[in-house]
């Protein structure tokens, strides 16, 4: 994993645990379904992808929440579209 990627996972990581604090981060496979390793209703979830737009400025249309399934698909998610235009 890149420097630039592994601190990308953290950030997500971080706030994943803002919202799921009993989170051990130490735990999370990150090519697992989130919503399986998390207890995360559907409002934590949508809580989750918001933190993701306020702290990277990434546009997350709902269409696209399917995609967002373990972290490395956030992480690649997020990766593709840093300091790319949105539309």
């Amino acid at each position: 994993m890149t420097p630039e990627r592994n601190a990308l996972m953290q950030t997500v990581v971080t706030l994943l645990r803002a919202i799921a604090p009993e989170v051990e981060a130490d735990t999370l496979v990150p090519a697992r379904s989130l919503r399986q390793q998390v207890d995360l209703d559907s409002m934590d979830w949508l809580n989750f992808l918001v933190s993701l737009h306020e702290r990277f400025g990434v546009n997350i249309p709902e269409s696209d929440y399917a995609q967002l399934v373990s972290l490395d698909t956030v992480v690649n998610y997020l990766a593709s579209r840093i300091d790319k235009p949105q539309v």
